[in-house]
């Protein structure tokens, strides 16, 4: 995982596996069948590192607190977002992920096929922010700024007044970064489910 965190899963071959851990490379294959199965076994410890929904918080306090978590670890360790959970042969932890995920939705009162759609609706989302802020060519407020400020001075206006205004009104304010969105999408998420709930 520490070489995949640095150079991505391109950089993870087992020959530069066993020159990490100075052993053979063909000593790796005791331990694992093939560099699908080591990454199977590297999507699992990611799940492990997820917090997992807490029995003691309401369902929607604990699926937020679990997917605030979620985009932190996909943050930490960017190459996952490609990979997911193996379908074919998920690890423990990946199944205890998902169960107490189901679990909290089940036992927050949404129906099996309902529990079925929000697990979906969050996960998609979570990923595919992480996805799109790893795409991003700036990691801090001040570059996002000084980004936004190039384009504005670049941008005619005239054709495109909506996204100029958003930059300069919105996007350069201070304080303004872009991770704090994922807040506001995760909310308007779990606001849904829960309406769809209640609704049902």
């Amino acid at each position: 995982m520490k070489l995949a965190d640095v150079g991505g899963l391109d950089a993870l071959t087992m020959r530069r596996l066993g020159e990490e851990l100075n052993v053979e490379a063909m000593s790796i294959y005791n331990h694992v069948a093939n560099k699908e199965d080591l990454i199977n076994g590297m999507a699992d410890a990611v799940f492990s590192e997820i917090e997992l929904p807490s029995h003691s918080d309401d369902w929607k306090t604990a699926i937020r607190k679990r997917s605030i978590s979620f985009r932190e670890i996909l943050a930490r360790h960017s190459w996952a977002t490609t990979v997911r959970d193996s379908g074919a042969n998920p690890g423990a932890a990946t199944l205890r992920h998902h169960d107490r995920v189901i679990g909290t939705f089940r036992n927050g009162g949404f129906s099996v096929a309902m529990a079925a759609h929000a697990f979906s609706a969050v996960d998609s989302y979570i990923y595919g922010f992480a996805m799109q802020e790893k795409s991003l060519p700036f990691t801090t407020p001040e570059e996002v700024a000084a980004m936004a400020e190039i384009m504005l001075a670049q941008l005619p206006r005239s054709e495109y007044p909506y996204l100029a205004e958003l930059t300069a009104d919105y996007v350069l304010k201070p304080g303004y970064f872009y991770g704090d969105e994922f807040l506001v999408g995760l909310d308007l998420i779990l606001d849904g489910l829960e309406a769809m709930r209640n609704a049902s």
